[in-house]
């Protein structure tokens, strides 16, 4: 499906709707002032309120129950469209340019400006992330096409939809299209229609912008991260509780999720007796979440009697599905996903040699409130690239105003403005 200033219409329809949207857009830019932020927070907050007023879970739950994923989750994502957690976000990364026009001295002045027209390359690993990626552009003035990830469920649309019909302005600075990623010129034609390209997703992704995005136009990067946890010998079961409810939560999809631990240590037996103390724990939580699909319970139960095959039968421990894997080098690296950990050696003098070749991977790391020598730690897990250091269990966890990997997005989607007064 299309969304087209604000009328839905049929894939077979974009030819015609493209052949027109450069000069639709150029015609926004001449005639319409600057989109106000709070003309924004006003439509995605009444969005929201309807939403958790419920009237939308004919679409919601159905389509939570498909993802497993639980409604209190969805509950904490919606709440990055309500007006509290937006102007968290106006305040936090903007500062004092949301006030519109600074005084530089008596003759010159500073503003912003939007970039202009912004091209989002969806990933399709949170359901809600291409809405919010335009709500983000729009926040800050910009026209947004959208290409939808690939097998999207619709309630991209359903919302940018609603969104529109709470504030119709917003129809001119709203396009999404379904095109696969197989339609490279129709991709290269939206890109160079765009002053940036939004890319979300993994190494793939972002070598493929970098092949149709016009050297005059720019590539914001969002791209594929590994988050993990750090802890040593003090860390508690309601901890260890805590870690695994997050991980059967997103069964390790997002950025933020914990692929493995790292456990303060250089002995293998310190980590069997983690890998002991995780497991029945794990495993129950498991069950009682029920989020683990079947097919990827078959598919992990195959994965580790390879394992077991390969010579490490007693480094592979798992019951009912879930996985756990014991391994002597301290190599960061993703997990079998869909409840599967890995336990590593990390001693505390290593974590830079370690991590920091891997700064550009670097995203979330839970630590366990009793760790050893904390602050230092902290400090040099900052140091090796990590942009965020949580409580055990709050990998996933979203606070308004927190930024992309360690950068504020407002900020990359706009222009500084210096100028002198009018």
């Amino acid at each position: 499906m299309i969304l087209y200033k604000g009328e839905v219409y049929e894939n077979k329809e974009q030819e015609r709707l493209i052949s027109s949207l450069k000069e639709d857009m150029l015609s926004t830019l001449e005639n319409n002032k600057t989109l106000s932020y709070n003309a924004v927070i006003d439509a995605c907050d009444k969005l929201y309120q309807r939403v958790m007023n419920h009237e939308f879970d004919h679409i919601v739950l159905p389509l939570l129950d498909m993802v497993n994923m639980p409604y209190s989750q969805f509950e904490r994502y919606a709440k990055y469209f309500s007006k509290e957690g937006l102007l968290k976000k106006i305040e936090y990364e903007l500062g004092d340019l949301k006030n519109g026009k600074l005084e530089l001295d008596e003759n010159n002045e500073r503003y912003y400006e939007p970039l202009g027209i912004l091209f989002h390359i969806a990933a399709g690993n949170v359901d809600l992330l291409p809405a919010y990626s335009v709500v983000e552009g729009l926040l800050v003035g910009n026209i947004n096409i959208l290409k939808l990830p690939t097998g999207d469920n619709g309630m991209s649309i359903m919302l940018l939809q609603e969104l529109i019909k709470e504030s119709p302005i917003l129809k001119d600075y709203i396009y999404v299209f379904d095109v696969p990623s197989t339609e490279i010129e129709t991709i290269k034609e939206l890109a160079n229609m765009a002053d940036a390209t939004i890319v979300w997703g993994g190494d793939m992704a972002q070598k493929a912008a970098r092949t149709f995005v016009d050297i005059h136009s720019s590539i914001i990067s969002w791209g594929h991260k590994i988050s993990f946890s750090y802890v040593d010998e003090n860390v508690t079961d309601e901890e260890l509780k805590a870690l695994c409810e997050s991980v059967c939560a997103t069964n390790q999809l997002f950025c933020s999720s914990c692929q493995g631990i790292y456990l303060n240590t250089d002995k293998e037996e310190d980590m069997k007796a983690l890998a002991n103390r995780l497991l029945p724990i794990f495993a129950k939580m498991s069950k009682e979440m029920g989020t683990l699909p079947l097919t990827m319970k078959a598919k992990n139960t195959l994965l580790t009697y390879n394992e077991k095959l390969e010579g490490n039968m007693d480094k592979v421990f798992t019951k009912d599905g879930v996985s756990i894997l014991i391994k002597e080098d301290n190599t960061l690296e993703l997990s079998y996903l869909f409840q599967n950990l890995w336990i590593k050696p990390l001693k505390k003098t290593e974590i830079i040699k370690v991590l920091k070749p891997n700064k550009n991977l670097l995203q979330t790391v839970s630590i366990n409130k009793g760790l050893k020598e904390k602050e230092e730690i902290i400090g040099l897990l900052a140091k090796s690239g990590v942009t965020r250091i949580t409580a055990l269990g709050d990998n996933s966890r979203m606070l308004p105003g927190e930024s992309h990997d360690g950068e504020y997005a407002l900020r990359r989607y706009i222009r500084v403005v210096e100028s002198i007064k009018g």
